[in-house]
């Protein structure tokens, strides 16, 4: 059988300089599939694969939420916590320029800017997290030490 060539993505080449201990895995992308497809294409538990959601406040400033796949962010109680009037998703153009990613393969890791990361922290009690590694079909499972290391996300309680 034939080796999967994987590319190279920003957020590999990131991982690989700080590195983190992670093992890939691919599977079959499906359009708006989300999570629900690749934890089930991997065998593994929904809750464990860790959703990279871009978003901005009301003066457009755009930031990451990373939420368990099976959950949703309370935009309320993440404007309640960032003391700003609103939070809302931004739409897959706004996303894909200010990540670099197109959206289904977005990454927290080697986004075109840097963003403010904010982590649901039931995550952090995780014993292994899948996170997108910068391609749709993609994912890096790693310790989700390894990614608040080189992340330094910060903790917040929003998940619905």
């Amino acid at each position: 059988m034939a080796r999967e060539h994987i590319p190279v993505t920003p957020a590999l080449v990131v991982m690989k300089r700080e590195e983190v201990r992670y093992v890939l895995k691919s599977y079959a992308y499906v359009e708006h599939g989300g999570t629900r497809v690749s934890a089930r294409e991997l065998g593994e538990d929904e809750h464990a694969i860790v959703k990279t959601l871009v978003m901005e406040n009301e003066r457009r400033e755009p930031l990451i939420v990373l939420m368990h796949g099976d959950r949703q962010v309370s935009t309320k109680a993440l404007a309640r916590t960032l003391g700003v009037k609103s939070i809302a998703p931004c739409d897959s153009k706004t996303a894909e320029k200010h990540t670099g990613y197109k959206v289904g393969g977005t990454s927290p890791f080697g986004t075109r800017k840097p963003l403010p990361i904010y982590l649901e922290e039931t995550i952090a009690g995780l014993p292994k997290l899948l996170i997108n590694a910068g391609r749709r079909g993609l994912l890096a499972e790693m310790a989700p030490s390894e990614l608040i290391r080189v992340l330094n996300p910060v903790p917040v309680r929003v998940a619905l």
